[in-house]
């Protein structure tokens, strides 16, 4: 299985490199700018499209290296509360952030299941989501 062009975590691996040799020099403050501005825009590029792949996980995984580095915590510490102290999103979180500003701004390419069915149920506000058939039986 080939990976997306755009998850390349060397990059990212490089970054965390930087990170963490220039850390002794500068404040917390500088280092989230400097994440924000090289980690963060190359993780974040394409994530609507490859945000939900196998693959991602490397690249979460480099996230939370970033962020330990950022902090000055081991390898084994948990990054739960660093995500929170920081306020950074999660790769995770930040692909779903992404995706609902996706439906939101595109909000008229979708249809409500109102326009389905005409019953008055709680789903009728709801989003259509329209059945696939993938494969085909003979």
């Amino acid at each position: 299985m080939e990976r997306p062009h755009c998850l390349d975590n060397k990059k990212l691996s490089n970054i965390c490199y930087l990170i963490r040799n220039i850390k002794p020099y500068l404040s917390i403050y500088t280092l989230k700018i400097i994440y924000h501005s090289l980690f963060h825009s190359i993780m974040s590029y394409g994530k609507i499209f490859w945000g939900n792949s196998p693959h991602s996980t490397i690249s979460f995984k480099m996230q939370k290296r970033a962020i330990r580095t950022m902090m000055g915590c081991g390898y084994r510490e948990s990054c739960r509360g660093l995500f929170v102290e920081l306020k950074i999103l999660p790769l995770a979180s930040q692909y779903i952030f992404f995706f609902l500003l996706f439906v939101v701004e595109c909000r008229n390419y979708f249809t409500s299941n109102s326009v389905i069915c005409d019953s008055n149920t709680r789903h009728r506000n709801d989003l259509h989501l329209p059945q696939a058939k993938l494969c085909t039986r003979r």
